[in-house]
């Protein structure tokens, strides 16, 4: 159905007009401006009594998709090739213990309260997703994004992200046959590594040159589109390989981060990904359907806490067991433990489509979805504060010669 030109620059005004000003509002109260964001969606969404300031939210979810794709390239931007291969190995065994492990603990925690197999197994994979978008704003927001613990919460959520689809993907082929399928855990892993690899080998070679003889023309406006060209269009591909379009975007900055004008290209894209990430959101907020907490509150609540303790509990022991700092390792720890997000939600809707998962867990994992959104934000952020007294120690340990990250 075609939408009228006047209700999408109805609906734009609306959300940029409300955005702006409960942003204004959370930042004179020194809180989290993603907050001052989705409560403008609360605000403006069709679930508010009494009537939805916006006409279509299928134009919100469009600008959303769009955000979440602006905001993970230029996040990517802030990753050179070298920078992911420093952290690499242990981002892998960091992802890998936090998702299968959250995903085991969830599973019978489910199971415990009386969900069926499948739903259990599509909850478990939810409540193992962090919440990406989310981290990298509030760590923004604190100004430590050059923290070394920002480079591994980054590096090990992008990971996770490429697990969890590809654990979807598996789990909806054993919910469809009723078994699960060697030849599709194998073509899915075969995909994932053929995309990473790819874009780090063919595509480290051509997409740097082409940004660089763009970027000899002086044309700001002539750089800018190109690189979000390369942006949308490795999403475009990742979407296509089944893949998070989120890590299509992230690769494509990595490979502009290695071209000579990255640093220009990342100011010059900046306005444009503050705009759609705002837009992202508020339609998050928007999305919020208030009236469903009461109904799955105990469940979502219990589910909850179990994927907070158990995210800390296995990225903490991990990254210790690599010889990570105790002042890093809780850091990270403390940003990977907020779960859900846009990438939950998806799962969720993976298993309902396949008709393996029930029809409520999309309802209750969007509960979920509504509580650790507002609850995320203050985690990280006080969480953060938490770990200042581990400097003392930290340092000392630094001191020490028999610690291999000293």
């Amino acid at each position: 159905m075609e939408v009228p030109i006047e209700q999408i620059l109805q609906d734009f005004a609306v959300i940029m007009i409300i955005a702006s000003v409960m942003t204004l509002i959370f930042y004179r109260l020194k809180q989290p401006i993603v907050i001052g964001f989705i409560v403008a969606g609360i605000i403006i969404g069709p679930h508010t009594p009494p009537f939805s300031l916006i006409h279509n939210s299928d134009v919100l979810n469009l600008f959303a998709e769009m955000g979440v794709i602006l905001l993970l390239f230029t996040v990517g931007m802030e990753f050179p090739i070298q920078k992911l291969r420093k952290i690499g190995r242990k981002a892998i065994i960091i992802a890998s213990s936090e998702a299968l492990g959250t995903l085991a603990i969830g599973f019978f925690t489910a199971q415990a309260l009386g969900l069926g197999f499948y739903d259990s197994l599509f909850i478990a994979l939810a409540i193992s997703v962090t919440s990406t978008v989310i981290v990298m704003r509030v760590l923004g927001e604190l100004n430590m994004m050059k923290e070394e613990s920002a480079t591994l919460i980054l590096g090990t959520a992008i990971i996770e992200d490429i697990i969890i689809i590809s654990l979807l993907a598996i789990f909806q082929s054993s919910g469809v046959s009723g078994d699960i399928s060697v030849n599709e855990v194998i073509v899915s892993i075969a995909i994932t590594i053929g995309f990473i690899a790819g874009v780090l080998i063919v595509g480290s070679k051509i997409v740097p040159k082409l940004i660089d003889v763009v970027a000899r023309t002086n044309q700001h406006d002539v750089l800018i589109v190109a690189a979000v060209g390369v942006a949308f269009g490795f999403a475009f591909i990742s979407f296509q390989l089944g893949i998070s379009v989120a890590a299509g975007a992230f690769f494509a900055g990595v490979l502009i981060a290695e071209s000579r004008s990255h640093a220009v290209t990342s100011v010059l894209a900046t306005p444009v990904k503050d705009i759609f990430a705002a837009l992202f959101f508020v339609s998050v907020g928007a999305l919020m359907d208030f009236k469903l907490i009461p109904v799955f509150i105990v469940p979502a609540l219990v589910l909850i806490g179990v994927s907070i303790g158990a995210k800390f509990l296995t990225v903490y022991l991990s990254s210790r067991l690599q010889k990570i700092n105790n002042l890093t390792s809780a850091r990270t720890a403390v940003g990977l433990s907020s779960s859900g997000g846009e990438i939950a939600l998806v799962v969720a809707k993976g298993g309902i489509d396949v008709g393996a998962a029930s029809a409520f867990i999309l309802p209750m994992i969007g509960t979920m979805t509504i509580i650790t959104t507002f609850i995320s934000p203050y985690v990280i952020k006080y969480g953060w504060k938490f770990t200042e007294r581990l400097r003392k120690d930290q340092k000392n340990i630094d001191k020490d010669p028999s610690d291999p990250d000293s």
